[in-house]
């Protein structure tokens, strides 16, 4: 196998539980504008869009406007602004796809600090291992083995711009290594793909409102993330899109009484890169060539353009037009049930639409404060029977270090 084909089945094999499968080239206009047909989104780099953290992970992939902790950085990070500790950092580990691969899994870790009441920064790693590898030549005789990786580093800012209101601003570097510099006989040398990228993202919190007498918390937030250029593996192969991504979400959080509080989030999510077009095909199922060179399009948009045209076209260039353009949303729905503020249990479900991916799945979690540190755990729960995704677990430490210091802290200071 050529070392280019490896890597392009390595993306697939990661990518297809995410949703991101490419259209059979051979369907038909009829086919793939029906509302069952696939026509999923191609990215590079799918990792970034994995829930990190195990709070988020148990109320359906939620995260935009809950309320801020120290993951708010791949979630939303003008949300920084609004934590009232001044220093405190996260420690996140998911076993990914155990059911298909035991050694692949996804670590985050990070960190915040206050600046002032209105400003704070925060850091970030996010790691995804995927497992060791072999390569082969052509007569099948091993000639190395890897293990692929990628990682995206944060460092983030927010600052407060009203008493209800913030901004905030990440910028990322990504480096994707699939093959370690393994060079196969009669194949083109491939490098790490890595791309700069910058989130760009806005937060409004309300927590003085009554409702029935009840304190009342409303939030929303928005968050663009993955701004950044095309990535490539290889000096003279093609460059592909990262996730460029819109996260909307809002929050609504009421204190039922002094011990018990409850907590309802909705968000929506929409890639922001181009969907492939319906090319034309001759009567033997050959594409057919236009004037400049190219695969003549019979129904949407050309995909091979400029990030910012690409993130304005992918508004209405799906070939199904409005309808399609409205399955490429996908929704997240979770509930969070808080006693004493010690501990939590929560529920979710994500939903991504059939012809996009066909994500479907519940997700359960709890969670438990104890002054200095936070445990967080989350389930998922496909729909269907042997899916890959099923039997995840995600798993969250939080550590506050205000506490910390106020344990420690001699008597009568």
């Amino acid at each position: 196998m050529k070392k280019n084909r490896l890597i392009q089945a390595m993306c697939l094999l990661i990518c297809m539980p995410f949703g991101f499968m490419q259209a059979d080239a051979q369907n038909t206009s009829v086919n793939l504008l029906g509302k069952n047909s696939i026509n999923a989104i191609t990215t590079a780099v799918p990792f970034l869009l994995i829930a990190p953290d195990a709070r988020a992970g148990g109320m359906g992939d939620v995260g935009v406007a809950t309320s801020p902790d120290a993951n708010c950085i791949h979630w939303n990070p003008a949300k920084m602004a609004y934590i009232d500790k001044k220093v405190g950092f996260s420690l996140s580990y998911t076993p990914w796809l155990h059911t298909l691969v035991p050694d692949i899994n996804l670590a985050y870790l990070s960190g915040y600090r206050k600046i002032d009441k209105n400003q704070a920064f925060g850091m970030s790693l996010l790691y995804f291992s995927l497992g060791s590898i072999t390569f082969t030549d052509i007569n099948a005789q091993e000639i190395g083995s890897f293990t692929p990786n990628e990682l995206a580093v944060d460092l983030s800012y927010a600052r407060k711009l009203s008493e209800n209101f913030s901004g905030g601003l990440a910028l990322r570097y990504i480096n994707s290594n699939l093959t370690g510099g393994v060079v196969v006989e009669g194949t083109t040398p491939s490098n790490p793909g890595r791309a700069v990228a910058a989130d760009v993202s806005s937060y409004y919190e309300n927590n003085k409102v009554k409702v029935k007498g009840k304190k009342t918390r409303i939030a929303a937030g928005i968050n663009i993330s993955n701004i950044g250029n095309k990535i490539s593996y290889t000096e003279t192969g093609s460059r592909d899109f990262i996730p460029t991504n819109l996260k909307l979400g809002g929050a609504f959080n009421v204190d039922l009484d002094q011990y018990n509080s409850f907590g309802v989030y909705l968000d929506w999510n929409k890639l922001l890169v181009p969907t492939q077009p319906i090319y034309q095909l001759d009567s033997s199922g050959n594409y057919i060539i236009d004037a400049d060179g190219n695969k003549a399009i019979l129904k949407g948009k050309n995909p091979k353009v400029s990030v910012p045209q690409g993130m304005m076209q992918s508004f209405h260039d799906a070939p199904g037009g409005f309808n399609e353009e409205l399955r490429e949303i996908n929704t997240s729905f979770g509930l969070e049930y808080w006693y004493d503020k010690q501990f939590s249990i929560r529920t979710g479900f994500f939903y991504e639409s059939p012809s996009k991916g066909n994500r479907k799945y519940f997700t359960v979690g709890a969670g438990l404060k104890y002054n200095v540190f936070g445990l967080d755990f989350a389930y998922l729960i496909p729909l269907e029977q042997k899916n890959p995704l099923e039997n995840t677990l995600r798993f969250s430490l939080l550590f506050d270090f205000d506490a910390f210091k106020s344990q420690n802290k001699p008597e009568g200071e």
